[in-house]
């Protein structure tokens, strides 16, 4: 055996082309996720390499047969071994020659490009660095997969709280855009991320203060700069009752636009049909009112003023208002025929209208025609490279109305430009607009950015606790599965059967940071640890230096102004 070898194929255990197992040598060991080679000669082939990743390891006393022996061993009265065996689950085969490795070969840790002939590393010709192995060295994924090429869409799964799937997911963002691994394309490549859980992702262009050289260190291992998110735009939606508009949010007072759609924005581009994005609603039959009302609003709605509409000599400046005209068209018998279609049951409308009404109080602030409107009013991801949607203040219903517009409308401006620029939309908790049973408008926006979005350029980040939960197609159609820390439960659910049993195991008990990763050119999931934030996750960690978004930092705008003399008083 060789002075690089760490043991020896076994020969008392069945070695395959796909499984081998190796005993190893005394003072060496091997633990999960090690890179392993071993070779042998084939007549016809020459050296054949055979390539895997360590997915178990059992340690026994051979000649020990009950239990209690261990006593006896561990006195000197019975004679025994420890022998350590690792199970290596094989990743290539070079050349492909499927034989399986001889017993008694000598095996290795794989290191260099042995490393990365044996994770394809090599085949790779953009790679996008995810976090470190558990030998510290770099884990890559292939853009290929990402960008549409040959593949798209990522889906993390993962307990809240502790499996980091946010953190995972800014990233993955973060390292697409600042490795280099865009090249030209980075100019046109944008992220559309909606924010569900607090004021978390208002501080992307901030430097955390817990950045130290540890943490510096870390990043430049995996070729990038330790640096925040330098061209961000956020977005909140307005106070409620608040006439000025300004953004709903506590932690971050600049730097914030308030978004809301006016009223004939609302008629026009057919909305009505977001208000009513609950999977259950597709199942009822007032679906048909929701169109024919969506459209009669379209038909008959002129805008008038600062978002306003005048609708059959009625003028409609509020969300209120509007629900109100409706409500007024649809119970007067002689108009109902015309708003909601000449065979529809009273039944049916009366449906319609208890949840028009009760869209009323989440809706109402983001439907508006009694504000002034402003430039950037409407979320657009054509100013910078990062677009945040805050929306944790709204009510749920509301964030499904938000999400599902924003999308068609993000979705729509993408087929009319091409697919040129890529579009990274990052939704978490995807299980709420794309559940597995049932229909919504927002559903079949995600389905159509999972099954058609890559043609066009949008790539779709989903994060979810349970992907069981989420519609079969969007999950089937990511490319990239990322597995965090699972409940028990879930994690022996079918849609986790790229999970050896070894890594199904390990997931139950992973450590925030440690994520599972699994891509199609690897056989076996890669465990992978990502470094803390640089960015400010909180208000508190904000060192406040936000840059600008041409990526300077922002300067005082006082700064230029000459000082007061020590001496000058104050003129009051």
């Amino acid at each position: 055996m060789s002075d690089q070898s760490v043991g020896l194929v076994v020969g008392t255990v069945d070695s395959t082309p796909l499984l081998f197992s190796v005993a190893l040598a005394p003072g060496q060991y091997l633990q999960l996720d090690d890179v392993v080679v071993t070779g042998r000669t084939v007549p016809g082939f020459g050296a054949v390499l055979t390539s895997g990743v360590v997915t178990q390891v059992v340690a026994r006393h051979e000649g020990a047969t009950y239990g209690s022996d261990v006593f006896l061993i561990a006195d000197g009265v019975l004679p025994a071994q420890v022998q350590e065996i690792a199970e290596i689950t094989t990743t290539r085969v070079e050349p492909e020659c499927y034989v399986p490795p001889t017993p008694g070969s000598p095996a290795r840790r794989a290191t260099g490009e042995e490393r990365a002939q044996a994770l394809y590393f090599d085949k790779m010709d953009r790679k996008v660095p995810v976090g470190l192995g558990r030998d510290g060295e770099p884990i890559y994924l292939n853009l290929e997969f990402l960008d549409g090429t040959r593949g798209g869409h990522v889906s993390i799964s993962g307990i809240s709280g502790v499996a980091t799937k946010t953190s995972f997911a800014l990233f993955l963002l973060y390292s697409i855009f600042r490795s280099g691994v865009l090249g030209k394309r980075s100019v046109n490549a944008k992220a559309l991320v909606f924010s569900v859980k607090g004021e978390d992702l208002l501080f992307l262009d901030h430097r955390n203060t817990k950045l130290d050289a540890d943490l510096v260190a870390h990043y430049a291992r995996l070729g990038l700069p330790a640096e925040p998110f330098s061209s961000v735009g956020f977005f909140a939606p307005p106070t409620p009752d608040d006439p000025s508009g300004r953004p709903f949010v506590a932690g971050r007072t600049s730097g914030v636009s308030s978004f809301w759609w006016t009223l004939a924005e609302f008629c026009s581009e057919e909305l009505l049909a977001f208000v009513f994005a609950d999977a259950e609603d597709e199942r009822n039959q007032y679906t048909m009112v929701i169109h024919q009302v969506a459209a009669r609003l379209r038909r008959e709605a002129t805008p008038v003023g600062d978002g306003a509409v005048m609708v059959d000599g009625r003028r409609l400046a509020t969300y209120s208002d509007l629900v109100e005209f409706v409500s007024d068209r649809l119970s007067d018998e002689d108009s109902r025929r015309d708003w909601a279609g000449p065979v529809t049951g009273v039944g049916t409308i009366n449906a319609f209208l208890r949840r028009l009404r009760s869209s009323l109080k989440p809706l109402r602030t983001l439907v508006r025609g009694d504000l002034a409107s402003t430039a950037g009013r409407r979320v657009s991801t054509e100013g910078q490279q990062v677009t945040v949607v805050d929306l944790h203040n709204l009510p749920e219903r509301a964030q499904r109305f938000v999400v599902g517009v924003v999308l068609a409308s993000e979705t729509a401006r993408k087929e009319q430009a091409g697919a040129a620029g890529l579009l990274f939309t990052m939704i978490d908790e995807l299980n709420k607009y794309a559940p597995r049973e049932g229909s919504s408008p927002i559903k079949e926006v995600l389905l159509d950015i999972a099954e058609r979005g890559r043609s066009l350029g949008i790539i779709l980040i989903g994060a979810q606790q349970t992907a069981s939960e989420v519609e079969r197609r969007i999950v089937s159609n990511s490319s990239i599965k990322v597995v965090g820390r699972l409940d028990p439960a879930e994690a022996g659910r079918p849609e986790y059967g790229f999970l050896p049993p070894s890594q199904r195991q390990r997931a139950t008990l992973a450590k925030p940071g440690t994520m599972f990763v699994a891509q199609p050119e690897i056989p076996v999931p890669l465990a992978v640890e990502f470094p803390f934030p640089a960015w400010a996750t909180r208000a508190s960690e904000s060192a406040g230096d936000a840059p600008s978004r041409n990526g300077s930092v922002s300067q005082d705008p006082f700064a230029r102004l000459p000082a007061a003399p020590e001496d000058d008083d104050a003129p009051f």
